[in-house]
């Protein structure tokens, strides 16, 4: 029984996922949080500005545009 809650779980999971609704979500993240501790694209999970550099305050780090929503094409069909 344990066993089937856990696939079945596993597989929403996975489902959610690979939604389209995730993948919009990752969209709406337009900062970066960059640094040397950080890397490149860095931390994107800042939807605006303010939220990164509140962040980045006190410290090396600095705030960059998601290269996802910089370089993503809008679809208008």
């Amino acid at each position: 029984m344990r066993r089937t809650i856990l696939t079945l779980a596993s597989f929403a999971a996975l489902i959610s996922a690979a939604s389209p609704a995730a993948q919009a979500h990752a969209g709406n993240d337009r900062y970066c949080l960059q640094g040397r501790s950080w890397g490149y694209p860095g931390n994107c999970q800042f939807s605006n500005y303010q939220q990164c550099m509140a962040t980045a305050s006190g410290t090396s780090a600095y705030c960059g545009i998601n290269p996802r929503y910089a370089f993503s094409q809008s679809r208008d069909y």
